[in-house]
């Protein structure tokens, strides 16, 4: 009699063990100013310290910040960095890999010299250097220490500049007959008074340039010229400026400059810190057949075209930070090297180097108790139309007959 046997059972399929990547550590963080406008950042840092990308090692303040100034940007009682008035100390106390510097102007190059000698990498706070020559030293000392250096211009993350980029390529507005840009904002005398530094030309020897092309409406010039050439210093062949203040300052509050370019149209920006009125900044793309404009603080592009409707489009944005942690991760190029913003500091260098800032006669402005704060502030009356006027014209000032102005001082590159 034959046996019966169990059928063999089929052997199990092998499930191939595919290699998990390794999940980078956090990278660890110092952050020097955090009061200000480095509140921002802090709170950029925890919001990607959250998502386990970077990890707030360090803060560098004169005086080390609160509890409860944690607290406001999302920090628990757990998560308190180091804390020193030392940044090289901070540095090389905490094993920093990456620092963002957002400290006074004049401050800017030995703390990114300081951060390149120990190969740290960094996020640097526009204006990069209150000069030419404090910026030509900084961009080779991080190009010698071969580390990434990511200045601040946020608008640059904006996927509004490909898109124009794209438009003007395709011939969407004709042959590009020039830029304008206009930035009208209200300060009041407070915020002259926010810090030592601010509103000034010079601290001693020192130079600061906190001036209104070079500092708070420093994205409209940099915007401008990262359009009209890739912000490349060697494109820039001259540089007009006529610079006023209507406030008790030694910088410039209201201001037009143009800059000329070898390989194109030229650069028209006229901004205010005595507005009328609070207005969005914005940069327009001329041309022969429309026109672009492209309001950079929240990334929303208006084409007006020959024979077709406006049509208005908002993009998204990349953070800066985050570009340089995909750069330190990922090789993904930065957004904001050094070299794209040499166009900007010759506009830098040339107010600069200007003459004084002429003070406006006292009939030309007024004060008003109507801004944010409730304190006084002095207005231009008629800077808003003018403003719009300049970059609309690609005029400086006194072209538009403003009765205040004086024809500009002319500067080669």
């Amino acid at each position: 009699m034959r046996e019966e046997t169990a059928p063999t059972a089929a052997p199990a399929a092998r499930v191939p063990v595919v290699p998990t990547a390794p999940v980078p550590a956090p990278v660890p963080v110092v952050l020097a100013g955090a009061r200000g406008h480095g509140r921002w950042h802090l709170a950029n840092v925890r919001r990607l310290q959250h998502q386990g990308r970077v990890r707030l090692a360090g803060i560098c303040e004169l005086e080390p910040l609160t509890a409860g100034e944690l607290a406001a940007s999302g920090f628990g009682a757990g998560e308190s960095p180091e804390q020193s008035d030392d940044f090289g100390a901070l540095l090389d106390g905490t094993g920093a890999r990456a620092a963002i510097i957002c400290t006074p102007i004049q401050t800017h190059t030995e703390l990114a010299l300081a951060a390149a000698a120990r190969g740290v990498h960094l996020l640097l706070e526009k204006p990069p250097a209150a000069g030419w020559a404090d910026y030509a030293r900084m961009a080779e000392g991080v190009e010698r220490a071969g580390i990434a250096c990511q200045v601040g211009f946020q608008s640059f993350g904006s996927h509004a500049l490909p898109a124009i980029r794209e438009l003007v390529a395709t011939g969407a507005i004709g042959t590009v007959t020039g830029f304008g840009a206009a930035g009208a904002w209200v300060r009041d005398d407070a915020y002259f008074r926010r810090a030592p530094w601010a509103g000034r030309r010079r601290i001693g020897t020192t130079d600061v340039v906190d001036g209104v092309l070079t500092n708070p409406l420093a994205h409209a010039v940099a915007t401008a010229l990262e359009l009209a050439c890739r912000g490349r210093s060697e494109e820039v062949t001259s540089i007009e400026t006529e610079l006023y203040r209507a406030h008790a300052i030694e910088a410039d509050d209201t201001s037009s400059v143009r800059v000329t370019t070898a390989g194109g149209p030229s650069v028209t920006v006229a901004v205010t810190l005595c507005a009328e009125r609070a207005g969005e900044p914005y940069v327009i793309v001329h041309g022969e057949k429309g026109r672009i404009t492209f309001w950079y603080k929240q990334d929303r592009v208006l084409v007006q075209r020959a024979g077709r409707g406006p049509e208005e489009t908002v993009h998204g944005r990349t953070d800066l930070l985050e570009n340089l942690l995909d750069h330190l991760e990922h090789g993904t190029p930065l957004l904001v090297p050094p070299a794209s913003t040499g166009a900007f500091m010759r506009v830098v260098e040339a107010v600069r180097s200007a003459p004084e800032p002429a003070p406006l006669p006292d009939r030309a402005w007024e004060t008003r108790y109507d801004g944010p704060g409730g304190g006084p502030r002095r207005v231009v009356p008629g800077i808003d139309s003018l403003v719009a006027a300049g970059a609309e014209s690609l005029s400086l000032f006194s072209e538009l007959g403003a009765p205040w102005a004086r024809v500009g001082e002319a500067a080669a590159s």
